[in-house]
């Protein structure tokens, strides 16, 4: 595991194009540190609901939520770690003070080496996202390095909402997958598990918003399709 003193991944900012973002996702990274996630302790559910809505013509949702959580395997059965569950958002950039911000993903990296998971133990970690991971910032690439330096953790992403505008968000999906990471897009069951374990609903249970069936039908439609390398 990545304790003090080891390679850890950081947040990279500045403004390239396109072809030079590729080529810097494949190279390896400097050893940045972290920026603080951004956090709290349940989340507002009109938050919920308009950063996890997997309708794609909703605008307006410039961060990305994520939320996780930590099993331990122990003689077979994954055993919930309360404490090692919340959710966190991206924090955003802000050039005129030099501040290039972080990707949710790095962000949830930054906080697993205090975390001191044993590495003589099995975890499975899950996230639920509200938009899937990308290349830029070298988020696949980190994820992926973080799962090969720590192979026993084991990684499950339930993405709201497929990224897939260009082909560093298409390439990213499969960097994960061939990483060992599970892909998979959120159904009912995961919007109402994130409903009633990660937000502040105060008693009120979920309520399906329209298409969310459909969203979730034709986005796992479309990730089949990137992850076969048909998504251009």
């Amino acid at each position: 595991m990545w304790g003090a003193g080891e390679r850890r991944v950081g947040c990279k900012g500045g403004s390239v194009g396109r072809e030079e973002e590729a080529e810097q996702s494949r190279r390896a990274l400097p050893p940045l540190g972290f920026p603080p996630a951004v956090r709290r302790h349940l989340m507002d559910p009109d938050t919920f609901t308009f950063n996890f809505n997997n309708d794609l013509s909703v605008r307006g949702r410039h961060q990305t939520y994520l939320c996780y959580e930590v099993e331990r395997l122990d003689n077979g059965t994954w055993v919930p770690m309360d404490e090692r569950r919340g959710f966190l958002h991206n924090k955003a950039k802000n050039v005129l003070r030099g501040d290039y911000g972080c990707h949710a993903e790095l962000c949830f990296l930054g906080e697993v080496p205090s975390w001191q998971l044993d590495p003589a133990q099995t975890y499975r970690v899950t996230w639920f996202i509200s938009w899937s991971p990308c290349l830029r910032r070298g988020c696949a690439e980190q994820v992926r390095a973080f799962l090969q330096e720590n192979t026993h953790v084991r990684l499950h992403i339930f993405a709201a909402r497929i990224y897939d505008f260009d082909f560093l968000y298409q390439e990213a999906l499969r960097t994960l997958r061939d990483a060992g990471a599970q892909v998979s897009i959120m159904t009912y069951e995961e919007f109402k598990h994130c409903w009633d374990t990660f937000v502040d609903h105060q008693g009120r249970p979920f309520q399906r918003w329209d298409g969310l069936d459909e969203h979730s039908q034709d986005l796992s439609g479309r990730l089949r399709a990137i992850l076969q390398n048909q998504g251009n």
